[in-house]
């Protein structure tokens, strides 16, 4: 929370106005600046109380902010989704470690810059920088010590404030004062700092790691094959990744004849571990091990949006709804049934989430170069239609009339836990998003998987299905960004950054 500190004095650094700048690369050096300024200040404090020194007044520094005030309505390159604001006004966003986020903001500020033709300002906002979010990456404090301050953390230094670390914005719920900056980003800092805490916390590897095209699945097989594949990449030394990073930040470096040994004990895996296969700009491919369930799925997907990926894909398995559909076929979802639950406060269900052509196009593209099949053929592996999530997982021991009549309404050809989940916080976050699933069982029809027939199903498809979703990042990845982040996915007030 944002302490009261108006009966007290505070000790802040130096204030620093706003200054005009027209090339992106001097303002985003400017942001670097001020926020490592103010971060740095809060640390030296932190450090004298954890030392025995007693502070004579709270201390507070705040976020650097960038803003823009655009004065007329400028025209516009219609076909652009991002990168220019929708009407006259001032416009402003705080940011948050602007190292972590450079490229971000040099194509964001750029683009402001481009389309609008005025200077974009950089200074300090009014936000303040919370203790718990003004420590670097792999920072730790001892929580012994901590517990020997003669005073609360919270009598001397600003904490986390639910109340400012929403997601009113990109949930078209903002509303501002009068007078009030209206958004420029999706997101504000404190909600930025947040995730990027709980990412670490859910997958064990820290955000600079996460790659821009990410993967989830919801096994584990598909974690063994992508291990095994990057693994023999690095230690080939060819092709353009660079380094696979699994959780407990371990790296393995192109040209390194084996991954460095764990360390004592082994590694301990979080909830959710993700693997990433790095590539120059964070333009390689970020592998989630979900687990089972909708709220696994809204929990990484609403921390990974920060990060602004440029796609997210679903690869999982799928109960097949149609008799003729056989185990190993293939569902490419383009609608869904959402009865997961899970976001019905953040979107409802009566939102579509519509198909994104550039998305659907790759992966049908990427199993016909797969599968070696295409045209009529691809119909005896592939499907394309609705595909329903739910969550209870054991369904299957209800009564089935109400389900198989709303399955039969919907068309539904496909039925999971997750999909519907990721493409809708997809939508909501203005993250392209697509799902494709493999069919493994058939429980309508009394086809379930036996030990010996999952092992053999397993063996035979994983390899094959994670190849098509990594096949399909890539043509995604050679798309300009300005084609992939679809219209759909931007509203009629939108803000300017994507």
């Amino acid at each position: 929370m944002t302490v009261d500190f108006s009966a007290a004095f505070i000790h802040r650094p130096e204030p620093l106005a706003f200054q005009p700048f027209d090339q992106a690369r001097a303002a985003v050096e400017r942001l670097t600046e001020i926020y490592a300024r103010n971060t740095a200040y809060i640390r030296a404090a932190f450090q004298d109380v954890v030392n025995g020194r007693d502070l004579p007044a709270p201390v507070r520094a705040c976020y650097p902010a960038i803003r823009i005030a655009v004065a007329t309505y400028d025209p516009i390159d219609t076909r652009l989704s991002f990168g220019h604001v929708a009407e006259p006004g001032i416009y402003q966003t705080t940011v948050t470690q602007p190292a972590l986020f450079r490229d971000y903001y040099l194509e964001q500020i750029g683009l402001l810059l481009q389309n609008h033709g005025v200077a974009v300002e950089v200074g300090e906002s009014d936000s303040p920088i919370p203790l718990h979010f003004a420590f670097p990456e792999g920072a730790y404090v001892e929580g012994e010590r901590l517990e020997s301050m003669r005073r609360p953390l919270r009598d001397l230094f600003d904490v986390p404030d639910l109340a400012v670390t929403d997601d009113a914005i990109v949930n078209g719920s903002w509303r501002g004062r009068a007078g009030e900056p209206r958004p420029l980003a999706p997101f504000t800092a404190p909600r930025v700092d947040y995730s990027l805490h709980r990412l670490q916390h859910y997958t064990a590897t820290a955000p600079v790691h996460f790659q821009n095209f990410v993967l989830f699945t919801n096994y584990q097989f598909y974690v063994d094959e992508f291990c095994a594949r990057a693994r023999a990449m690095m230690a080939g030394g060819g092709g353009d990744y660079d380094a696979l990073v699994e959780p407990g930040n371990r790296v393995t470096r192109r040209g390194d004849p084996a991954p460095p040994p764990a360390p004592a004990g082994g590694v301990r895996l979080p909830q959710m571990p993700a693997y990433h296969l790095v590539r120059p700009n964070h333009s390689g491919i970020t592998l989630v091990n979900i687990g089972v369930g909708p709220s696994n799925a809204k929990t990484i997907t609403d921390h990974i949006a920060v990060l602004r990926p440029h796609a997210w894909l679903m690869l999982g398995h799928c109960a097949g709804l149609r008799d003729s559909q056989r185990l190993g076929d293939y569902v490419l979802a383009h609608g869904y049934v959402r009865e997961d639950h899970v976001l019905d406060d953040d979107l409802p269900t009566w939102v579509p989430v519509p198909p994104l052509a550039e998305v659907q196009v790759a992966l049908e593209q990427a199993v016909e170069e797969v599968a070696g099949l295409s045209g009529w053929e691809l119909k005896r592996i592939m499907r394309t239609g609705t595909v329903a999530s739910i969550d209870n997982r054991n369904w299957e021991l209800r009564d089935h009339d109400e389900l198989v009549e709303r399955f039969t309404q919907s068309r539904a050809i496909a039925l999971d836990m997750e999909s519907a989940t990721i493409a809708a916080n997809g939508f909501r976050f203005r993250v392209p998003y697509g799902t494709l699933l493999c069919v493994s069982d058939k429980p309508l029809h009394g086809e379930l998987k036996l030990p010996g027939m999952a092992s053999a199903f397993y063996r035979n498809q994983v390899n094959q299905h994670l190849e098509i979703g990594i096949r399909a990042l890539e043509r995604l990845r050679e798309m300009p960004p300005e084609r992939l982040h679809s219209r759909k996915l931007r509203t009629f007030m939108e803000t300017a950054f994507q």
